[in-house]
């Protein structure tokens, strides 16, 4: 089991989760990350337990000096806006292909690099549910780039002997998600709260599998703890939610039921359906997804109202 860890990324949404959870185990905690969508606020009761670093992965000398000493890698840093990412393609090559292949070469001595992938990697699916073995057919840039970077993490696995792990994460919310992150749940909670109508974008029968923060935390722990753990797994819930049963959820769990969602017109680049095939990390991580949908909305909601 290695006993010191980088997290790259570490004061952001899934990064902030995480590093609480490494502390809690026992771990010692090294966080890089530029603060460009991070805060450490979001670190601030731990940050007495860890080494901080405020750097960029795209600076190499940076990312060489934040591996000295660590037996292993997490890697969240990154840009995941899709839409962002057809607006500025380069930038999303910069930040999620070169800052990843910056961390992959500088891991020279490390056992295990667990490098935090997407489900948009998969595309518009062929079949349902998505198992890992499923055909690559990305959709935008961000999901291009993510599929460079499990290239390069794999390619450094197999050149210095370190153990790869890619989770392709499903859509993951929790408390202190960003827009950018399962951003139909961020959205849906603040319209239903202030007492307007969640805003539904086509029909609303697309599905979409939704894994709540401490579960994808404990599939990242789960990953350095396992020696035998390498190569792909999927992390999220196994579940599929239509977007239309989504609003009702949320909306009853607000105390809006009278409230009807409204709907607008589909977004272009949107997938249909998404589910995660979670039986090889169920088998080979001991994975299994404790946080269901609706507490995960009633602890966000809850959050809200203090």
């Amino acid at each position: 089991m290695p006993e010191t860890i980088l997290v790259t990324g570490g004061a952001g949404f899934i990064g902030s989760h995480l590093v609480k959870e490494l502390v809690k185990s026992g771990y010692s905690v090294r966080v890089l990350d530029n603060l460009s969508n991070g805060s450490l606020e979001n670190i601030r009761d731990v940050l007495g337990s860890i080494e901080f670093i405020k750097g960029d992965i795209r600076d190499k000398n940076v990312v060489e000096d934040a591996l000295k000493g660590v037996d292993a890698v997490v890697h969240l840093a990154a840009l995941i806006d899709v839409a962002e990412s057809v607006e500025k393609p380069e930038l999303y090559l910069d930040v999620n292909v070169n800052g990843t292949f910056n961390v992959a070469r500088a891991s020279r001595k490390v056992s295990a690099f667990i490098f935090a992938s997407t489900c948009a990697v998969y595309g518009e699916p062929v079949k349902i549910p998505i198992g890992e073995d499923h055909p690559l057919r990305p959709k935008s840039p961000y999901a291009a780039t993510k599929i460079a970077g499990e290239a390069f993490v794999q390619a450094y696995g197999n050149l210095y002997g370190y153990r790869p792990v890619i989770l392709r994460l499903f859509n993951v919310y929790g408390p202190r998600q960003s827009k950018a992150y399962a951003g139909v749940i961020t959205e849906f909670v603040k319209r239903a709260t202030s007492g307007e109508p969640p805003i539904i974008f086509g029909d609303g029968e697309q599905t979409r599998d939704f894994v709540h923060v401490k579960d994808v935390a404990k599939a990242i722990i789960k990953a350095l703890d396992s020696d035998n753990a390498s190569g792909i797994y999927n992390v999220g819930s196994g579940v599929a939610v239509t977007i239309n049963d989504l609003a009702h959820l949320i909306l009853k769990l607000a105390g809006k039921e009278n409230v009807e969602p409204i709907h607008g017109p589909p977004r272009p680049g949107d997938i249909k359906h998404s589910q995660a095939n979670i039986n090889r990390a169920k088998k080979e991580l001991g994975y299994n997804p404790s946080v269901s949908l609706e507490k995960g909305i009633r602890e966000i909601l809850s959050l809200g109202k203090k």
